[in-house]
């Protein structure tokens, strides 16, 4: 089954230390742009202002390296980290130097933020920051811009701090829909998946209980009278069970297979399908029910799916005849049309099933539902109900 699972973006695919990697190269150029932003200022003609000692620069250096470390962790512990670089904003602030590059850390970090953890904590982030740029504007410029620049630079600021919250927040909506979404595929094919094992479940068993719950109350009714009949009568639930046996262990080999998601099933009895209807029929003769059979058109083989829902089909019809109509015979049409199978089956009994020498089988009532589900999967028509001039009808319509 691993190859059967979709390979995961490149991205998630990259070792770990390359992460680490790819985070300490961050960390060093943030450092890089602290040193270069807090030791050297530009005079025109682009030249260099009082530039500082040696001592001077390895002091700016380690100042530089110490404020960019905590970067390295941001992957790990990017709130903790945001909150490092908003307190080092505010001890840069005090010294006099310039914050920008602290500020371009914490945006980017906001996007981060905002992509793996949620809003109630990306948000207050970018506010933190947001507010202290405005105390940052108030202590280092001192009413030396206009209102219109403080609007304009607010704007833009707020615009720095929005878009990465913006794109990470869409990282994370889209990883929690795939996610959702994941996870109701895997619902619906664990239901998808029970109601078919409750459809096999029902039509192999369900049928053979019934008619061995009928041979065995005739077996009793005429074991000391006429012994031979009882003999009759225990043979087809010998023969009944163990082909109930055998439609057990075929679809435990199918449902194994499709667990293993092997190329090739062990070797079993293939699934029952429409050459299987003279066995029910024969079946159906012993319990007492005569099924007349009639096929029309011209046979010809049909996709699995087809042949096992058409086989459970009539035998579910027909059993639901022996256990609930109360009638001796019924009829099953069989016919190949150019683009459908039609399966009729149809009854005259009144609907009221007597003791038929068992006390009657009180049934669950999903055997109807169970074949309404069956042809609306193969994308057919099903229809079932009394008939005006008395009896019961079934039909289904699928398309081959």
């Amino acid at each position: 089954m691993d190859r059967d699972v979709p390979r995961a973006p490149w991205l998630r695919r990259l070792p770990s230390g390359v992460w680490t990697a790819l985070a300490w190269c961050a960390a060093g150029q943030l450092a890089l742009l602290l040193f270069m932003s807090t030791t050297f200022e530009l005079a025109p003609p682009l030249g260099l202002r009082h530039p500082p000692s040696v001592a001077g620069l390895a002091l700016r250096a380690a100042l530089a390296v110490v404020l960019a470390l905590p970067v390295c962790w941001a992957r790990r512990w990017p709130t903790q980290v945001f909150g490092v670089l908003l307190a080092e904003a505010a001890v840069v602030l005090l010294l006099g130097e310039r914050t920008w590059p602290l500020f371009m850390a914490m945006d980017v970090l906001i996007g981060y933020l905002a992509a793996v953890r949620p809003g109630r904590v990306s948000i207050p982030a970018g506010l933190a920051e947001f507010a202290f740029w405005l105390v940052d504007l108030a202590i280092t410029r001192r009413g030396a811009v206009t209102t219109g620049d403080v609007v304009s630079s607010a704007v833009a600021f707020a615009a720095g701090i929005a878009i990465p919250w913006a794109i990470g927040n869409s990282v994370h909506q889209q990883r929690r829909y795939s996610s959702d979404l994941r996870a109701y595929a895997a619902r619906q094919a664990i239901t998808v998946e029970r109601l078919r094992i409750a459809r096999e479940l029902h039509d192999v068993v369900a049928h053979s209980i019934g008619v061995i719950a009928i041979q065995a109350g005739a077996a009793s009714m005429v074991l000391d009278v006429e012994p031979a009949g009882a003999r009759r009568a225990l043979d087809a639930i010998d023969a009944t069970s163990r082909e109930t046996l055998a439609g057990l262990r075929r679809m435990l080999v199918s449902l194994r297979h499709a667990e293993t998601g092997a190329d090739d099933p062990p070797i079993a009895v293939p699934l029952a399908g429409l050459e299987a209807v003279d066995r029910l029929t024969a079946t159906m003769a012993q319990a007492g029910v005569e099924v007349d059979v009639q096929w029309r058109g011209r046979a010809r083989p049909l996709p699995p799916e087809i042949d096992l829902a058409a086989f459970r089909i009539v035998q579910e019809s027909v059993t639901n005849v022996l256990r609930h109509a109360g009638a001796d015979r019924c009829e099953v049409h069989i016919a190949y049309h150019e683009e459908e199978l039609a399966i009729d089956v149809i009854d005259e009994g009144d609907g009221r099933a007597p003791d038929r020498r068992t006390g009657g089988t009180g049934g669950t009532g999903y055997g109807i539902a169970g074949m309404r589900e069956r042809v609306a999967l193969l994308n057919g028509r099903f229809s079932a109900g009394s008939r005006p001039e008395g009896g019961f009808r079934v039909a289904a319509r699928l398309p081959a």
